[in-house]
């Protein structure tokens, strides 16, 4: 399974990084949505895990362009947030998040959203 990690907090990629690899998915990291968007059509990821608080490109503005590519909508995209509010969550589905996690998130969460996401 290729998984693309974006987020701008070197921890979180690192453990997520970590979680998932032994696992078995091949992990790919952007430290933003400028840096993702440049990878997603090489690594071609089965899932995206996209921060939503990032420099430059947020996460919703990042979710928005690939949801929007003709390539990559199908991709299933989910949002990490330390924020559990409502319009977080509302503000992820307009722009086509599939599912929104809270951080600090577990090995479980990841897993189940790959499970759940990915046929």
């Amino acid at each position: 399974m290729r998984v693309l990690i974006i987020d701008d907090s070197q921890t979180i990629r690192r453990t997520a990084h970590t979680l998932l690899t032994k696992e078995g998915h091949h992990v790919v990291t952007a430290v933003d949505g400028f840096d993702a968007l440049a990878k997603i059509p090489d690594v071609r990821p089965e899932i995206i895990f996209v921060d939503i608080m990032m420099p430059r490109l947020d996460g919703y503005q990042t979710c928005a362009l690939i949801k929007n590519n003709s390539k990559f909508k199908t991709i299933p995209v989910v949002m990490l947030s330390s924020k559990d509010g409502l319009f977080d969550r509302a503000k992820g589905r307009i722009v086509g998040s599939d599912q929104y996690i809270t951080k600090p998130f577990s090995k479980e969460e990841l897993l189940g959203s790959i499970e759940t996401l990915v046929h």
